[in-house]
């Protein structure tokens, strides 16, 4: 019993998963946010919402300038077989127009390698809504994309290096933004392991400058290793004080 108590303590410090409430997104924004959109044209208290493209942008409670991307209905996560349904919205593009919100709470622009967009595992998140964290992506993590920028190619292959003290694939994909790219479909469809057991996995997209000098993402794809206290939190990659702009 020991034992166990003490792992609980250390899950719930290593993850978001210990939450008062695993729903609080969800009844925020289908229950405050959407019905004030709808009735007024005020999304309050979200910062956001899209009725026809079906999102919501909610300022996150911890840090200065994370911003979180919400679906307007149910989607639990990750793990929830709608976000590759062919009719679901690009809920990583919605993100992306996101980041301008980081930069209203920043009273700064915010050069566009500096933000970063996330979504935690099963295991790795406190919430039973679907949520992508858009921040400032952590000074040394985009040190070392930059510096093995070379090692990234277009299809998933392990990055050797630690970035926020854990491994991760990598790939990478070219354009300004991401209209037309699905980074859930490229991780699904990567290996059919993956694809069945997509509640522990990770993924970041992180903007950057290409070996060739063009615009484009790094995507970042870890798998939850729960004896190894490896949680797939990929949002652990982002940076609530958004030093990198210091």
């Amino acid at each position: 019993m020991r034992l166990w108590i003490a792992f609980l303590a250390v899950f719930c410090f290593a993850s978001e998963a210990c939450a008062a409430d695993h729903d609080a997104l969800k009844k925020i924004v289908l229950e405050q946010c959407v019905p004030h959109m709808q009735s007024g044209g005020d999304p309050a208290p979200c910062a956001a919402v899209d009725l026809a493209g079906g999102t919501a942008v909610l300022k996150d409670i911890k840090g200065k300038t994370e911003f979180l991307l919400i679906p307007t209905k149910i989607v639990t996560g990750i793990e929830d077989p709608q976000i590759l349904a062919p009719d679901t919205p690009n809920y990583w593009q919605a993100a992306w127009a996101a980041r301008k919100f980081v930069a209203e709470r920043a009273g700064k622009p915010v050069p566009r390698d500096d933000v970063g967009l996330a979504i935690n595992s099963a295991y790795g998140r406190s919430q039973n809504q679907f949520h992508i964290h858009v921040d400032c992506v952590k000074a040394g993590v985009k040190k070392s994309l930059t510096a093995n920028m070379g090692k990234i190619g277009t299809a998933w292959a392990d990055l050797d290096v630690d970035l926020a003290g854990h491994r991760y694939r990598a790939m990478r994909i070219d354009g300004d933004d991401l209209l037309g790219k699905d980074p859930f479909r490229l991780l699904a469809d990567s290996d059919p392991a993956v694809r069945a057991d997509m509640g522990r996995q990770t993924l970041a997209v992180i903007p950057a400058t290409l070996a060739d000098g063009k615009n484009g993402f790094i995507l970042l794809n870890d798998r939850a290793n729960i004896a190894a206290l490896d949680f797939a939190s990929s949002s652990n990659l982002l940076d609530q004080d958004c030093a990198v702009l210091n």
